[in-house]
């Protein structure tokens, strides 16, 4: 039986991002962060059922970040951490004065009548975790029973999922029957190059089929070369050129999974890249503003 203490600890967030020197236009979304906790209001799921503990990161936090950044908007994504219990996501949505929405955890245990639910209070997609270390699941059949109860609900798909993984699926990704985001670059190293298999299936998939959409986020993931980040801006441009109608882009805050001194990232200096990762305006606008409203839609 795994027990707390035998799961890793991440650090907290940056607990003093600095002050973009820009300024995020009126209605930016972000469209991929979470909230953890606080666990005494919203436990942690069991130990053998996640791989980490994350640091709390409530609410009321993310709502200060938002001011301090010039974010109007967001949509939670249901973390790991709290499992298929989507109650700290419902939480946040219902208590941000329609600011939020949210992408949820679901398996196939799951009912119409749940299903319902959740798109009542908010939920206007699922996120499946395909990376085994991580805890996520390559169950494809699981996933598309999933789709198979949410596509009359004009719900999303996203996956996050490591290179070979995108590799090795294009063509069960290139055949869902609903709109599907590919998380973080699909979790390349930039130091890989723009010539790299997954890469390459990445703008194929953008350029050859509407329903996939994928998200400018967790650059510092990606980057062998750490703050600010200069080489992410040439594989941004060419998935700007390919689809930016189909381009969202998140903070990736509280930047959780992260174990060693150094690692976390100041998500003010993530905002201060968004003008080199996207030089025109008008484009700028597009994927921080109208794109996700095709998505997520916080007017009604």
């Amino acid at each position: 039986m795994t027990e707390p203490r035998d799961l890793p600890y991440c650090f907290p967030p940056h607990p003093s991002p600095r002050k973009p020197t820009f300024q995020m236009p009126a209605g930016s979304i972000d469209t991929h962060f979470h909230i953890f906790g606080p666990p005494e209001v919203f436990p942690w799921s069991p130990p053998e059922k996640r791989v980490y503990t994350p640091p709390a990161s409530p609410l009321a936090h993310y709502h200060q970040l938002m001011e301090h950044l010039g974010i109007d908007r967001g949509v939670v994504i249901q973390p790991m951490a709290h499992g298929h219990d989507n109650s700290v996501t419902l939480d946040a949505i219902a208590g941000s004065d329609g600011r939020l929405m949210g992408i949820a955890k679901v398996d196939d245990t799951f009912t119409d009548a749940n299903i319902d639910a959740l798109h009542d209070g908010g939920i206007r997609g699922v996120r499946f975790n395909m990376i085994a270390e991580s805890g996520g699941t390559g169950n494809l059949a699981l996933i598309e029973t999933v789709v198979d109860r949410i596509k009359d609900h004009g719900w999303s798909l996203t996956i996050h999922a490591k290179p070979d993984s995108i590799v090795a699926n294009a063509g069960w990704l290139a055949a869902m029957p609903v709109p599907t985001i590919i998380d973080h670059y699909c979790r390349i190293s930039f130091a890989d190059g723009r010539a790299q298999p997954a890469f390459r299936t990445l703008i194929d998939l953008l350029k050859d089929h509407e329903h996939i959409w994928a998200k400018i986020s967790c650059i510092e993931r990606c980057s062998a070369l750490g703050p600010p980040y200069a080489d992410a801006p040439e594989f941004t441009h060419e998935m700007v050129e390919t689809a930016p109608d189909r381009l969202l882009w998140g903070t990736d805050w509280p930047h959780s999974q992260r174990y060693t001194i150094g690692e976390q990232c100041d998500t003010g200096e993530l905002i201060d890249l968004i003008p080199e990762l996207v030089p025109d305006a008008a484009t700028r606008y597009r994927i921080l503003v109208k794109n996700p409203l095709k998505l997520f839609d916080f007017a009604a």
